[in-house]
C-alpha cells in the first residue's frame, strides 16, 4: 500500500521551550515573542457558514481570532466583542474582511451586565440578527501558590467575565436568534482536571459545562443547539500573562502530544458545532486536549 498519510500530530506547531515574556492582563498577541498561529496560512473553507451571522466574545486574539477568521472563509460575517485590546482586536478584523466577509468591532467590559446588552445591540444594529453566539470570552488571573491568595475581588470578577456574561449574553441575545442558531460555550480540560494555582479559573469552566448541557435542554425547543469546545493546553495571550517564566517554557509539555495547541487547531471544533453538520449534535462538549481526557 502506498502513500504518505498526514504528518504525525505531535510534530506540528511549535514545542516547548518558549522563550517568552510575562505579560500583564488581560494580555496581547501582538506582545508576545512566538505569536500564536490562527490559521491565516492555512485554514481553507468550504461554504459551510454562508450568510450567517456570529458573535464571537474574546475574539481579539488567541481562540477568539482562530474561530473569526476561521468562520470567515466559511462565509460568515462576524461581530468581535473584546475588552479593550484594541490593536488585536483589528488585526482580527483584518483577517476577517480580507477573507471577504464583514467585521465588527465591540469593545466593552463583559464583567458589566449593561455592556453585555450593549454587545449584542450593537451586533444586532449592525447585522440584524445572530445566528451562532460564542462565549469565549474569559479571565484567568495570575497562578498563585496559596488558596488564600485567591481574593475575593479576583475570584468575583473571574465568576462574572467567565460564566455570569453567559447568562446575560444568552437573554440579551435569544430575541435575536431564529430556529437553526446555535450558542458555542469554550470550557476547559480545567473543568475536568483543574490546576490549584488558577481554581477561580477552573470552577468557572466546570459551571460552563452544567451550563451548557442544561442550557441545551432549554433552548432545543425554539431550534436552538447549545454546546460547548473543551480546549486543553493552547498557546493564547491567557498565558504569559497567568504563569511565570519558568512555566512558560514548558507550556503544554504535559501533554500526551508534548506541546500545547494551536488556535487554528481548535477553530474547526467551532466550525463543525456550528454547521448543519452537527444539526443532531446537541449539550455535547467536544474535548479538543492533544489526549488529556475528560472526566
Amino acid at each position: 500500500m502506498s502513500g504518505t498519510g498526514s504528518a504525525d500530530p505531535k510534530d506540528a506547531g511549535v514545542k516547548p521551550p518558549f522563550d517568552e515574556h510575562t505579560q500583564d492582563a488581560p494580555g496581547s498577541e501582538s506582545d508576545m515573542r512566538t505569536r500564536p498561529d490562527a490559521g491565516e496560512a492555512s485554514y481553507v473553507g468550504h461554504g459551510r457558514l454562508t450568510g450567517r451571522i456570529a458573535l464571537i466574545t474574546g475574539g481579539d486574539s488567541g481562540i477568539g481570532r482562530a474561530v473569526a477568521l476561521a468562520f470567515a472563509r466559511e462565509g460568515a460575517d462576524v461581530a468581535i466583542a473584546y475588552l479593550d485590546e484594541h490593536e488585536d482586536a483589528e488585526e482580527t478584523k483584518r483577517l476577517v474582511e480580507t477573507s471577504g466577509t464583514k467585521a465588527l468591532l465591540v469593545p466593552g467590559d463583559l464583567a458589566e451586565e449593561p455592556d453585555c446588552g450593549r454587545t449584542i445591540a450593537a451586533t444586532v444594529e449592525r447585522f440584524g440578527r445572530i445566528d451562532i453566539l460564542v462565549n469565549n470570552a474569559a479571565m484567568q488571573g495570575k497562578a498563585v501558590d496559596t488558596f488564600e491568595a485567591l481574593d475575593a475581588e479576583r475570584v468575583e470578577r473571574t465568576f462574572r467575565v467567565n460564566i455570569v456574561a453567559m447568562f446575560h449574553l444568552v437573554r440579551h441575545a435569544l430575541p435575536h436568534m431564529k430556529p437553526g442558531a446555535c450558542v458555542i460555550n469554550v470550557t476547559s480540560i480545567q473543568a475536568y482536571q483543574p490546576s490549584a494555582g488558577i481554581l477561580d479559573y477552573a470552577t468557572t469552566k466546570g459551571a460552563i459545562v452544567t451550563f451548557t448541557k442544561g442550557l441545551a435542554q432549554s433552548l432545543i425547543a425554539r431550534g436552538i443547539r447549545v454546546n460547548a469546545v473543551a480546549p486543553g493546553p493552547v498557546w493564547t495571550p491567557l498565558i504569559p500573562q497567568s504563569f511565570d517564566e519558568e512555566h512558560l517554557r514548558t507550556f503544554g509539555a504535559d501533554s500526551p502530544m508534548k506541546r500545547p495547541a494551536q488556535p487554528a487547531e481548535l477553530a474547526p471544533a467551532f466550525v463543525f458545532l456550528a454547521s448543519d453538520e452537527a444539526r443532531y449534535v446537541n449539550g455535547e462538549v467536544l474535548g479538543v486536549t492533544g489526549g488529556k481526557p475528560l472526566g
